[in-house]
C-alpha cells in the first residue's frame, strides 16, 4: 500500500516538476536538481524510515517548509485549515455563538456572543458543558466540544449545562451563520463627540462603520467621531477603501499596490460620493494597529483629513493573496507591497533578502521623507507616526499572566455565585476593597508560574559574574535578590490597580457583553480624551492638519 502511494506522490511530484518547468528558464538546473532530491528523499523516508510514516504528511511538511523562510504572512493552507483561514477573513462561521474555555475536566462558556443562540438560550459565562446531544463530555478538550457545537447553519445541537448555582439545564440550539461584529461599539465620548471601536476588516466591516456612524449622527449632532483601530490587525483591504470613501472625495487615490507581476499593480481610488465629507476626525493607534488599519489611518493623514492620536503603528506594508493550489488546499502568498497617498510603503521590517537568513528593520539611512496634501512631513520604513504621540498603556504581565492561567475567571465565577441578580453600572463599576481582599485569600493556595523581569536579569547577570569569577559582585548579586519581593502576594499589592481592572473586565463582560467591556474602559482612557479635546478645539485640529509635521522615528 506504501509503494502504490509513493508511485501516486511520484506521479503527482513529477507532473508538478513539469508544470514548474514551464516557468522556470530553460537553464535553471538548480530547480531540477532540487526538485530530483525532493523526489528522492520522499522515495527514501517513504520505504525505508525505521517507523512507518504518512506520505501526506512529509508532503505538507515539505509545502509549508517551501514557504518558511519567506516572511511571516505566507503559508501553506491545507484542507482542514481552511475553515479557520475562513473564519478569520469573513469573521463569520456557522454555529450556536460562544467562546469556550477548559477547565479540569470540563469544557466551559467564556463569552456567549450577544443576540446568538447560546445568548438567547440563557447560556452564560461559567456554565460547565457536561453533554453535548447526550454525550458525556467529560475529559473533552476545547476542539472536541467546539467542532461537536459547529454545524451547518439550521441544524440542532442538543447542550447540557451546569450552571454557577449547581442546577443543569438541558437546552437544544439551533445553529446560525454567526457574524463576529468587526464594530462592537459606538457610542459618545464627549457632547458631540461620537466615538466608533473598529476591531479588524473582514467582510461587511464597511456596513457596521457606516451604519454605527448613521446611528449616532440619528442621536445628535455629532461636531466630531474618534474612529479606534487600536489593536486592529487588518484584514481585507477592499473593505479599507470602501471605508475612506465615506470621508474623503469620490475618486480620491487611497491605496496603491506594487508587486512582481502586471496583476499586483493596483491603484485603488473611491468609489462613492463620501457620507461624511467635513465631519472632522481623529484616529486612534498604536504598535498593533497593522495592514488596513494603517491604510486606513495612513491615507486619512496623508490627505490631511484626520489627526492621528497614540503610538507608532506596527508597519505592514505587504499585501497577501491566496491561490488554490489542488486538493483543497490553499496557498497565501505575499504578492505586493501597498503605498498610501503619499507615496510612502510603511513596512517596517525588509524580507527582501530572508532566504540568505537576513531580516531587519528598515535602518534609519533608508528612511525617505514624504509630504501630506498640505505639505506637511511624514515618513516610510516603519509604520505610521501619529500627529499627536503618546505612552503605551502600561500592561502588567503579572495581571496578565493571573488572566492567561484562568485565575480571573475562575474568581468572577465565584463572585457571580456571591452576588446573583447583581444589577451594575457598565461605565463606573468596581469591585470594593473587600472583595479584593477575598481575590487574594482566592489566590492564596494557587501557583503562578511568574518571574519578574527584574529577578530574570539578577539571575543572568550572577551567573555572569560567577563565570567571570567576580566573587564580591556575586555576593552583592545575592544580597539584592534577597531583598527582591515578587512572590504571588506582595505581587497582588504590586499590581493591584491592573488586577482590579482585570476583574473589573471580567464582571462587566457577563453584564454587558464586549460591548460593555469596551464602554467601561472609554471613562479612564487618555487617548480617548485626548482625541475629544483636540476634536473640540477647532483650531488646534486645523493647526495640526495644516503645518504640523510628524517625527521621523
Amino acid at each position: 500500500m506504501i509503494r502504490t502511494k509513493y508511485r501516486f506522490l511520484l506521479a503527482a511530484t513529477l507532473a508538478a516538476v513539469a508544470a514548474l518547468s514551464i516557468f522556470a528558464s530553460r537553464n535553471d538546473f538548480g530547480l531540477g536538481r532540487n526538485m530530483e532530491i525532493a523526489v528522492n528523499m520522499m522515495r527514501e523516508l517513504s520505504l525505508g524510515y525505521v517507523d512507518p510514516v504518512d506520505p501526506d504528511r512529509l508532503m505538507e511538511g515539505a509545502a509549508a517548509g517551501m514557504v518558511r523562510d519567506l516572511d511571516p504572512y505566507t503559508e501553506y493552507i491545507p484542507e482542514e485549515e481552511l475553515s479557520a483561514f475562513e473564519l478569520l477573513t469573513t469573521g463569520k462561521y456557522g454555529g450556536v455563538g460562544s467562546l469556550i474555555r477548559q477547565k479540569e475536566d470540563y469544557v466551559r462558556i467564556a463569552q456567549p456572543y450577544a443576540g446568538s443562540p447560546a445568548d438567547r438560550a440563557g447560556l452564560k459565562i461559567g456554565d460547565k458543558i457536561v453533554a453535548i446531544d447526550g454525550t458525556d463530555t467529560r475529559g473533552f478538550t476545547v476542539e472536541q466540544v467546539s467542532s461537536r457545537l459547529k454545524g451547518d447553519p439550521g441544524s440542532k445541537v442538543s447542550v447540557t449545562v451546569e450552571h454557577l448555582d449547581g442546577s443543569r439545564e438541558t437546552v437544544t440550539l439551533r445553529r446560525e451563520r454567526i457574524a463576529i461584529p468587526g464594530v462592537p461599539y459606538a457610542g459618545w465620548v464627549a457632547e458631540g463627540i461620537g466615538y466608533v471601536r473598529h476591531s479588524d476588516f473582514t467582510e461587511g466591516s464597511y456596513e457596521e462603520m457606516r451604519a454605527a456612524i448613521e446611528r449616532l449622527r440619528a442621536e445628535g449632532e455629532l461636531k466630531g467621531l474618534v474612529l479606534d483601530y487600536r489593536s486592529n490587525g487588518g484584514g481585507i483591504m477592499q473593505e479599507a477603501v470602501k471605508i475612506l470613501g465615506m470621508f474623503v472625495p469620490k475618486g480620491t487615490e487611497v491605496v496603491s499596490t506594487k508587486g512582481r507581476t502586471e496583476e499586483s499593480k493596483q491603484t485603488y481610488r473611491t468609489a462613492s460620493e463620501p457620507l461624511f465629507p467635513d465631519l472632522p476626525l481623529a484616529v486612534l493607534v498604536n504598535g498593533s494597529s497593522a495592514s488596513a488599519a494603517e491604510i486606513v489611518s495612513g491615507a486619512l493623514q496623508d490627505l490631511d483629513r484626520a489627526v492621528l492620536v497614540g503610538q507608532r503603528t506596527f508597519g505592514k506594508g505587504l499585501v497577501q493573496s491566496t491561490r488554490p493550489v489542488g486538493y483543497n488546499a490553499m496557498l497565501k502568498l505575499t504578492t505586493a507591497k501597498y503605498y498610501i497617498p503619499s507615496g510612502r510603503c510603511i513596512q517596517a521590517i525588509d524580507y527582501s533578502h530572508s532566504q540568505q537568513g537576513s531580516v531587519g528593520a528598515v535602518p534609519d539611512s533608508l528612511i525617505r521623507e514624504y509630504a501630506t496634501r498640505a505639505g506637511r512631513k511624514v515618513y516610510d520604513g516603519g509604520g505610521v507616526m501619529p500627529d499627536i504621540p503618546t505612552d503605551p498603556e502600561y500592561i502588567s504581565r503579572f495581571a496578565a499572566t493571573l488572566y492567561t492561567l484562568g485565575f480571573i475567571e475562575d474568581f468572577g465565577d465565584e463572585y457571580m455565585r456571591r452576588y446573583p441578580g447583581q444589577q451594575i453600572d457598565i461605565r463606573t463599576f468596581s469591585i470594593t476593597d473587600r472583595d479584593y481582599t477575598d481575590f487574594a485569600e482566592f489566590m492564596k493556595e494557587k501557583e503562578v508560574p511568574y518571574e519578574s523581569d527584574t529577578r530574570r536579569v539578577l539571575k543572568k547577570l550572577k551567573e555572569a559574574a560567577k563565570s567571570d569569577r567576580f566573587g564580591q559582585i556575586e555576593q552583592q548579586i545575592a544580597s539584592i535578590e534577597a531583598e527582591l519581593r515578587d512572590d504571588t502576594q506582595t505581587n497582588l499589592e504590586t499590581y493591584r490597580a491592573q488586577i482590579i481592572e482585570s476583574i473589573n473586565n471580567d464582571i462587566v463582560l457577563r453584564h454587558g457583553y464586549s460591548a460593555g467591556v469596551i464602554e467601561h474602559a472609554l471613562v479612564g482612557d487618555p487617548e480617548v480624551a485626548r482625541a475629544a479635546g483636540v476634536l473640540g478645539n477647532g483650531e488646534e485640529y486645523r493647526r495640526i492638519l495644516t503645518r504640523q509635521d510628524t517625527r521621523r522615528k
